[in-house]
């Protein structure tokens, strides 16, 4: 029961990072991993209480790994054309 305190904290802290208002990308970029990882916990620990097969466990980290893929291929991407990765460097529309 504890574990489970430990991962909605967990889960309710990255929200929280990832909802305010941050300048840089790659802070948003960590919030989303850590997001990611507390998913990771939660599923882990739900799959070990019902006896299930690990596999969609492997499967939830191959997509997990594409998402940091991207989101680094994007943060040197914004780097390399705007030279740093403020959010107030670059104009969306």
């Amino acid at each position: 029961m504890m574990n489970m305190s430990l991962i909605i904290i967990m889960f309710f802290i990255g929200n929280m990072i990832f909802v305010s208002k941050q300048k840089h990308l790659l802070i948003v970029l960590m919030s989303l991993e850590f997001i990611v990882l507390s998913i990771f916990f939660f599923m882990l620990l739900y799959l070990m209480m019902v006896d299930y097969n690990m596999y969609m466990l492997m499967v939830f980290l191959v997509f997990s790994v594409c998402e940091g893929a991207l989101g680094l291929s994007i943060l040197v991407s914004m780097i390399r054309t705007h030279g740093n990765d403020y959010f107030q460097s670059f104009n969306l529309i």
